[in-house]
């Protein structure tokens, strides 16, 4: 029979890390998802992406038209530009 030997604290901590890591990864993506489907389905919430990070809806518009052939940018600005001049 072979004698069993303690495994090094290296390997612990590389095993460790790994799930660690795997677990960030996976709550990092559960956490894009839930944006970008809020962003899909809610215009209040991408007005309000425009107004304090235009750079990650306009990030968002170049994937919708990556895809597929969407419009939504312009139908958005459509609506904005009709709600403001319905406030002045």
């Amino acid at each position: 029979m072979l004698p069993k030997t303690p495994k090094s604290g290296f390997w612990k901590f590389v095993k460790s890390s790994a799930k660690t890591l795997f677990v960030i990864e996976a709550v990092c993506f559960a956490a894009s998802y839930a944006v970008y489907y809020r962003m899909n389905t809610n215009r209040e919430f991408r007005q309000h992406i425009n107004e304090n990070y235009p750079f990650v809806l306009d990030y968002y518009y170049k994937v919708g038209e990556i895809i597929g052939n969407s419009n939504l940018r312009e139908i958005d600005a459509t609506i904005w530009r009709t709600e403001q001049k319905k406030d002045n």
